[in-house]
């Protein structure tokens, strides 16, 4: 493989070659599909997030704001069910699901990113992609040996690869799918990330500071990607330290200080905010 197909960074722009099939993508009816209300978590005497209350509209991409330490990272862990609250509640599409597992919460169409990439090194990128849509008929043994239901599975996962190839072309990583997960660059990583979370059908994605490590060149193939899947009715909460990145995209910012909302709004509203000029952005927005 030659050094430009092993570093999407270097490719040419041809954002969204592949339209993405979305006849089984969001189908969330939720003009908030997720609400956050009162939420606590206290690790021994520290208290990182404080009764944080906020919700996100459907169909937006918003901005989850703050400084180190202000509770983005446990928030979205209480969210995703990574962490339980002390207090408080989680609703997606109307459904409590404060406290359920993540594969649980996953499950109900509200799927995350890491900020550190977490794919299956020893697999392929083809086979990492493979395992991420949920209710596959041949992940039960007994389905792939009978007979009559070993035809479904096999039609499900011809299905499944078309599927899957069509992501990876979304997401201009097709020319790297035999390639080992632990051999790629930290961008492709991003990239695998991204794609395999599209392909669970979430309602919602979740996204952990995405562009952290990578170069503008990526980081703007990643941003026009969210931008197309925004359109196609996706729903996003993004957690960014780059505050022109989240003025310049998101249509509504949430900024939180101390574990609890200090305020929110438009970025126009965010950057004409006194307190959060103060206290966050030191007059610099």
């Amino acid at each position: 493989m030659s050094e430009t197909d092993s570093n999407p960074e270097t490719e040419t722009e041809a954002f969204g070659s592949a339209p993405i099939d979305t006849s089984s993508g969001p189908d969330t009816t939720a003009e908030f599909p997720l609400q956050v209300d009162g939420l606590r978590k206290s690790f021994g005497g520290i208290t990182a997030v404080d009764g944080a209350t906020f919700q996100v509209e459907s169909g937006t991409l918003t901005g989850l704001i703050g400084p180190n330490g202000a509770g983005k990272s446990t928030t979205f862990n209480l969210i995703t069910g990574m962490l339980k609250p002390d207090t408080g509640t989680v609703t997606f599409n109307d459904e409590d699901i404060t406290g359920m597992e993540p594969h649980e919460i996953a499950n109900k169409g509200l799927v995350r990113t890491f900020q550190i990439a977490r794919e299956l090194e020893d697999m392929t990128v083809l086979e990492n992609m493979m395992l991420a849509p949920k209710h596959q008929r041949g992940e039960k043994l007994w389905r792939s040996v009978l007979p009559g239901v070993r035809g479904e599975v096999i039609e499900q996962e011809e299905e499944l690869l078309e599927r899957v190839w069509e992501v990876l072309e979304f997401f201009e990583i097709d020319h790297i799918a035999e390639e080992y997960a632990g051999n790629l660059s930290g961008g492709q990583r991003k990239l695998l990330e991204m794609a395999r979370a599209l392909l669970t059908d979430p309602d919602m994605l979740l996204l952990d500071e995405p562009f952290a490590g990578v170069n503008p060149s990526l980081e703007k193939r990643l941003l026009t990607h969210i931008h197309e899947l925004r359109e196609q009715g996706y729903t996003f909460l993004l957690v960014e330290h780059d505050m022109d990145l989240i003025m310049e995209n998101c249509e509504h910012v949430i900024v939180l200080h101390q574990g609890r909302v200090l305020t929110e709004g438009t970025p126009a509203d965010i950057k004409s905010n006194e307190e959060v000029i103060e206290a966050y952005l030191g007059g610099n927005v």
